[in-house]
């Protein structure tokens, strides 16, 4: 029987020349029919700690005065069994070598890691619906790369496995934010950061509940939070 996932993307540190080591490529994913109740439910998390519905849950945004509703967050992913989340972490950029690769730069190297990212998430019997938070002006090619990678990479030439690779506003849906706070989360430790209490306290309980350390792959199936450590094999790939 085929069903339907809605896949919610970002990033954090992606770009070449951005002065950070570490770069995260993650995903949430979730039944369709599952997505809008779990909206649902994270709005009024929010609400109970006082903030509008409307309130844009980011990472950037963790404190020790919100540090509660972020763990909430954290608790409520962790509790529903249709939530899911997959991270790929790249630990230093500065290992990269693309000339070592004929025709690649840091843009074809950008979608190859990707690809590596959202390949285990993907079975030709399902059908999937990509939502990638708008970064730059150059979104739209970007997507539409994207998007074509990942077909010609599944023979899905009639894009039947992937229906759509489209770019959202992460203020408009609860999940893109989901995921914004857990790459955040796991893009914190790998670049070895400290010093925020409230990042810190989320952190802890995120480890705390999964055991892991967010600095190791996970075992490729697993399927609650999935971490794959990527390293370049003599350069960049």
């Amino acid at each position: 029987m085929t069903s339907t996932y809605n896949i919610y993307c970002d990033e954090s540190c992606h770009l070449e020349h951005d002065g950070q080591s570490a770069m995260v490529l993650g995903a949430v994913w979730c039944p369709i029919e599952r997505s809008r109740e779990a909206s649902v439910r994270l709005r009024e998390i929010k609400s109970r700690h006082g903030m509008a519905p409307t309130f844009e849950v980011k990472w950037t945004k963790v404190s020790a005065s919100k540090q509660q509703l972020y763990i909430d967050l954290v608790d409520y992913f962790l509790d529903d069994d249709d939530l899911h989340f997959r991270a790929l972490v790249v630990p230093d950029k500065s290992r990269l070598n693309h000339q070592a690769f004929p025709g690649q730069n840091h843009d074809v190297w950008y979608y190859k890691m990707y690809f590596e990212m959202l390949k285990v998430l993907l079975t030709p019997e399902d059908r999937y619906r990509i939502y990638i938070d708008i970064k730059d002006t150059r979104g739209t090619a970007k997507v539409r790369k994207l998007h074509e990678v990942l077909c010609n990479n599944l023979y899905d030439f009639n894009r039947d496995v992937v229906e759509r690779v489209q770019q959202v506003r992460s203020h408009e849906l609860e999940l893109l934010q989901l995921a914004d706070l857990l790459i955040g989360a796991v893009s914190y430790v790998n670049r070895g950061l400290g010093g925020n209490a409230g990042k810190l306290a989320v952190l802890d309980r995120l480890r705390a509940r999964t055991h892991y350390s967010l600095t190791k792959s996970t075992l490729l199936r697993e399927q609650k939070l999935n971490v794959f450590r990527w390293q370049p094999q003599g350069g960049a790939q």
